[in-house]
């Protein structure tokens, strides 16, 4: 393993990269603020004790730093580009004249390293915001997003389920279904009969008016003080949100050492699983509600809901708004429910039939842990988890738009999942590393505190400044007022807009 040793050489005339990169570059901050050595401590292992000596391990992740920080396209197009940056060559220690390494050495250097040498590279970003203070804890976002695979749907190819899970076996494809998911053991799903060649690992997922296409999913938790990624997970594409809340709880409470007191996600994770599982950790699930959501979307926006039934504890019964009296019929094992059901004799002579169902027959669910999920849907439909919810769709959004515009994170890079999962690790250090720039903690701005730029002198210049355009306005043509009183609008607009 070879050590790079950056020196200035005696009695050189060549150019001083130092003095040609300005003090306030991005990456001057960077190299400021992270340390890239540590990465050798991490790859140790994976080099020998003699032989031709590699390249310096903290060249090369600075080069897949540098990869994703300014969206380059491929690596061999980083490769191009670096001998004419002169930030590239100073931020990695090169001079003018000295040779690059050739852009295969950082596809050798991750087979060789591995994913978990790159999740180590995200959690020191994780800890240094830590450590900044930029990471409160207390208040998780949770969300997720499909990532396109670098496969075409041309490679898929179609054959029985047990060809298909031998195939996924002897290349060693990761599972695209949960064990505990909800659907029925007689469903063959499509990713059951179908595999790409090119990419076993990723799933076929439909999109609405985009049809089925090979993806990943993408599953993220952000910080609510400062926006922090605090922990991912990536998946294949048909493995679903509900499936991971709990999982990126527990890697955000083992990141940050903090113990989470609110989750905030949209309807996708609240599930009665998901209600339960918070309720009993003593986190309070600000998460939308499937049921509600379903429900505006179904022919049965009209009907009952479940708080219309009377629960009898004592007899294990539900009485209807009719009067009748539901009695225990089955309890499936999957959803973890019992079902309530009157009969469809009863239920079809019942003058609340049309308010009711628009079935045969109604039937009531309730949750093996039903007291944790009425007491979930409580606290998810209070006016805090709104209010939290609506945070949350700016702060995810903008924390995935980032991540889409700047750093190419829509479409992978490379193939297989392990490769996938570098990206996504890369991209959230980046993003890491941005926040960390911006700086600590500052105080955040109310709508009572008085904006200290409106002062006096600056209100009497924007009231000179508008007389004289509506003035300017009555006498010049009509196309030359029309546009100077819209400007005249905006900046009484403008003026007048509250902070």
């Amino acid at each position: 393993m070879g050590i790079h040793q950056p020196q200035e050489e005696l009695f050189s005339y060549r150019v001083n990269l130092d003095h040609r990169v300005r003090k306030d570059h991005p990456l001057r901050r960077v190299a400021a603020v992270i340390d890239f050595t540590f990465v050798r401590a991490e790859v140790a292992r994976f080099y020998g004790r003699n032989g031709n000596e590699g390249v310096d391990p903290v060249i090369l992740a600075k080069l897949m730093f540098l990869l994703f920080f300014d969206e380059v396209p491929s690596e061999r197009e980083l490769m191009e580009r670096l001998p004419e940056r002169l930030d590239y060559l100073w931020f990695l220690g090169y001079h003018l004249d000295e040779a690059t390494p050739n852009h295969s050495v950082l596809s050798k250097a991750r087979r060789r390293w591995g994913a978990e040498v790159f999740r180590n590279i995200f959690l020191r970003t994780v800890q240094q915001c830590v450590e900044a203070g930029l990471v409160d804890g207390k208040k998780l976002h949770v969300d997720s997003s499909l990532i396109d695979a670098n496969a075409s749907k041309d490679s898929v190819k179609e054959s029985s389920p047990e060809l298909i899970a031998a195939y996924k076996q002897a290349v060693a494809a990761q599972e695209t279904k949960l064990d505990e998911s909800v659907t029925p053991e007689n469903y063959v799903a499509v990713n059951d009969t179908h595999v790409s060649t090119t990419d076993p690992d990723a799933a076929l997922v439909s999109r609405r008016g985009k049809g089925s296409r090979l993806t990943y999913h993408h599953h993220r938790a952000i910080d609510d003080a400062h926006g922090v990624i605090t922990a991912i997970e990536t998946t294949p594409g048909s493995i679903t949100e509900d499936h991971k809340l709990m999982d990126l709880v527990q890697q955000h409470e083992g990141n940050t050492r903090q113990k989470v007191e609110t989750v905030v996600g949209d309807s996708k994770y609240g599930t009665a699983d998901n209600l339960v599982a918070c309720i009993e950790k003593n986190i309070a699930p600000h998460l939308g509600l499937l049921s509600d959501k379903s429900k505006q979307h179904s022919d049965r926006r009209h009907c009952f809901e479940l708080e219309d039934f009377t629960c009898d504890r004592a007899t294990d019964t539900y009485r209807c708004p009719a009067g009748q009296t539901l009695t225990r019929r089955r309890y499936h094992e999957r959803r973890r429910t019992w079902e309530y059901t009157a009969g469809g004799k009863i239920c079809g002579q019942c003058p609340l039939r049309a308010q009711c169902t628009t079935g045969k027959e109604r039937t009531v669910q309730r949750h093996k842990s039903a007291d944790c999920v009425e007491l979930g849907r409580k606290i998810a439909r209070s006016a805090a988890a709104r209010r939290d919810r609506k945070r949350r769709q700016h702060l995810m959004e903008g924390s995935f738009a980032q991540a889409a515009n700047e750093h190419g994170f829509k479409r992978s890079r490379w193939r297989r999942l392990w490769r996938q999962q570098i990206q996504d690790w890369l991209i959230a250090a980046v993003q890491n590393i941005k926040t960390l720039l911006r700086g600590a903690n500052k105080p955040a701005a109310t709508g009572t505190m008085a904006n200290p730029i409106r002062t006096a002198a600056v209100q009497a210049f924007l009231a000179k400044i508008w007389l004289w355009l509506a003035q300017m306005a009555l006498v010049e043509p009509n196309r030359r007022r029309r546009q100077l009183l819209s400007h005249s609008f905006c900046c009484r607009r403008a003026f007048h807009a509250p902070l």
